[in-house]
């Protein structure tokens, strides 16, 4: 009979061209320091990963062609843990930028949440009684490219402004050149505008509140806003994303940065993986539009 050994291959591994991008940055096994070798290689680990990620299958569900669920799960924990993740994601952030013909280190950004409904329990699980959620909220703060800068994943009953406290913390210390920051009106209103005295005082950051039109009913794309509206629309193509069945917060986090690891080394690849049609290109046109006019 025979074995077919060949690579398997999905419609969420990674290209040639993707995984060239990303094999550099992984840290490297030191043979000096004993152990045995890896039974599996690392890109089809990420394989697995990414199986998990776009199809929202749970991790006992991946097929027997890729790499076995808990070694995956094994590595994708330790990744989580000793911060892989997060220096993959923010060197292929700065590649980007660098690609675009923009500084790696931003001047402004874009802060938003986004409430997922949990049914798993595990960390910070809450209710969110304005959008009627129980689960968590994703915090993201992300450049002018729709590029995240740092995501918080916590309870959706933390109110945004207080949510956004988590994520400014310290971000001059990260991004030195950060100077401004747009937020909804959620953030900045007539009941509690302190986040833009702690954002200035504390962090050197001035917080513009972006309101919507009153007169206008039903979805409005905002100005500086949709970026991180289409950022999260990003997020949303991955179905292990559409809802948070992360049991702590540091991997529903960890999903987060990957997600964008793997659109990002698209882009560095010369690869397309977006749709295209009328909304990505009237996203194109104004994200073109706002740029011209920074």
């Amino acid at each position: 009979m025979c074995v077919c050994v060949c690579k398997p291959s999905y419609g969420t591994s990674l290209t040639d061209g993707q995984w060239a991008v990303i094999e550099p940055l992984l840290p490297r096994r030191d043979p000096r320091r004993g152990g045995r070798p890896l039974k599996f290689s690392r890109r089809l680990i990420i394989d697995t990963v990414l199986y998990v990620l776009g199809s929202g299958c749970a991790w006992r569900l991946v097929p027997h062609d890729l790499a076995p669920w808990d070694a995956a799960y094994r590595w994708f924990r330790v990744w989580s843990a000793d911060g892989t993740w997060d220096r993959v994601h923010d060197v292929l952030r700065d590649q980007v930028r660098r690609a675009e013909g923009r500084d790696p280190q931003p001047s402004a950004a874009v802060l938003d949440s986004q409430s997922a409904k949990t049914s798993e329990g595990g960390q910070e699980v809450g209710y969110d009684a304005g959008k009627r959620v129980r689960g968590r909220k994703r915090h993201l703060l992300v450049d002018t490219c729709g590029l995240v800068l740092r995501a918080v994943v916590h309870s959706a009953s933390v109110q945004d402004r207080v949510g956004a406290k988590r994520v400014l913390n310290g971000i001059r210390t990260l991004f030195p050149q950060v100077g401004l920051v747009w937020v909804d009106g959620g953030y900045v209103n007539v009941v509690d505008s302190r986040l833009i005295g702690w954002a200035a005082e504390t962090e050197n950051v001035e917080i513009v509140a972006v309101p919507r039109n009153a007169d206008v009913k039903g979805f409005q794309v905002l100005p500086r806003r949709w970026v991180v509206e289409r950022t999260f629309s990003w997020l949303g193509r991955c179905r292990r994303l559409a809802r948070d069945y992360e049991r702590k917060t540091a991997h529903a986090e960890a999903m987060i940065k990957v997600a964008m690891i793997r659109l990002m080394a698209a882009r560095l690849a010369g690869e397309d993986v977006e749709p295209h049609g009328p909304i990505e290109t009237e996203a194109a046109r104004r994200l073109t539009e706002d740029l011209n006019h920074k």
